[in-house]
């Protein structure tokens, strides 16, 4: 299945990026294959990974995958033709304001 990031959720996932590099030279692309490797597994079988918390509710199931080794998680939309990340959000830090760009 296609995915395709979210413009939002692409700008966030380069921001972080980057600061990982702040903090270490090399990290921020640590922590890009990271994302890279829960995008796949993603694409690969979308509905194996629980709904997120507390958007049950609302028109389209929103999933969610953890990104191993870092705090942060992958929000996604399935569609019958691509999955849709709408946000990487850091998994302590405001974890929903992402919401609003779901369909």
């Amino acid at each position: 299945m296609r995915v395709e990031l979210h413009s939002d959720a692409r700008s966030e996932l380069r921001a972080a990026a980057l600061w990982y590099d702040e903090q270490r030279p090399g990290l921020g692309a640590e922590f890009v294959g990271a994302v890279s490797r829960v995008i796949e597994r993603v694409r690969e079988a979308p509905a194996s990974f629980p709904v997120w918390p507390g958007t049950e509710g609302g028109p389209t199931l929103i999933r969610r995958a953890l990104v191993d080794r870092f705090p942060y998680a992958v929000a996604f939309e399935v569609h019958a033709e691509h999955v849709l990340v709408l946000g990487v959000p850091h998994a302590r830090r405001h974890p929903m304001y992402w919401l609003k760009r779901a369909f």
